[in-house]
């Protein structure tokens, strides 16, 4: 193919057909790469800026949050155990493991090609994953995983986390798969909180400006959230977009154990 686009991989999956290309923008002097599913462009490594923010907001709030709960230790290093749902392209996992406070993460993600095309280092934040030994890949469904009872850690069922952050569907009301939607209401929100510990963090992208009526939700489900845009400039339309993460953090009293 031309050294100015290629298909670096095509697979049929249960979601629809998947893409992975490399194309060069002359204008940027870059290489880009994009997934597709079908007609859906997933992730474009031109746009990063929220995906990046997902990651570091998540375990910046973490922490702070480790920190409210424990003022007597803040000598001692604090750690992080994260769970990513999504890969894609790998930059909100990459940020997560720019801090040294993260001991483990958990990165989530149901297309296995996905999870291939990182081990075979396709990818731009491929090494940086792969080499790091405490980053861990898990080809499964999040969402289920998320409202079960055994959680995302098949050794240790019922393990809680610091911090769970999620970049799959497009936002809070735009799935890639219609089974997707639940999750987002009240009870698979709270399914899914009992997964963290007391104190602990959910972050959510989506591609989408703030939804008001959806921070009310998470908000009365967690205790506490908020909604941060994250705006960056599109070269191709010429002009600035806004994406948001929301985050939500738990009671740092809320010990109850996961309930049906």
């Amino acid at each position: 193919m031309s050294k100015l686009f290629e298909e670096l991989d095509y697979r049929t999956t249960p979601l629809g057909d998947l893409f992975l290309r490399r194309r060069r923008h002359m204008g940027l002097d870059a290489d880009i790469y994009e997934i597709k599913l079908g007609n859906d462009f997933l992730m474009s490594s031109m746009f990063t800026a929220s995906e990046l923010a997902l990651g570091r907001l998540g375990v910046e709030r973490a922490l702070s949050q480790q920190q409210r709960a424990r003022p007597d230790a803040a000598h001692l290093q604090p750690t992080l155990n994260v769970v990513v749902g999504g890969l894609g392209l790998g930059y909100t996992a990459a940020a997560v493991l720019e801090s040294e406070a993260t001991s483990t993460l958990c990165v989530v993600e149901y297309l296995e090609p996905v999870i291939e095309w990182h081990r075979q280092g396709l990818l731009p934040t491929s090494l940086q994953l792969t080499e790091d030994a405490r980053c861990s890949f898990l080809q499964g469904d999040f969402f289920a995983l998320a409202v079960s009872a055994e959680g995302f850690d098949p050794v240790q069922p019922g393990r809680r986390y610091d911090a769970i952050l999620v970049d799959i569907d497009h936002s809070p009301e735009q799935w890639l798969n219609p089974g997707n939607e639940s999750f987002y209401h009240s009870d698979g929100l709270r399914r899914m909180k009992g997964h963290l510990n007391p104190g602990g963090v959910f972050g959510l992208w989506s591609n989408e400006p703030a939804d008001p009526e959806f921070t009310q939700r998470l908000a009365t489900v967690f205790g506490a959230a908020y909604a941060e845009a994250v705006v960056f400039h599109n070269p191709l339309q010429n002009r600035d977009f806004a994406q948001s993460v929301y985050i939500a953090t738990a009671e740092p009293n809320d010990g109850s154990p996961y309930m049906e």
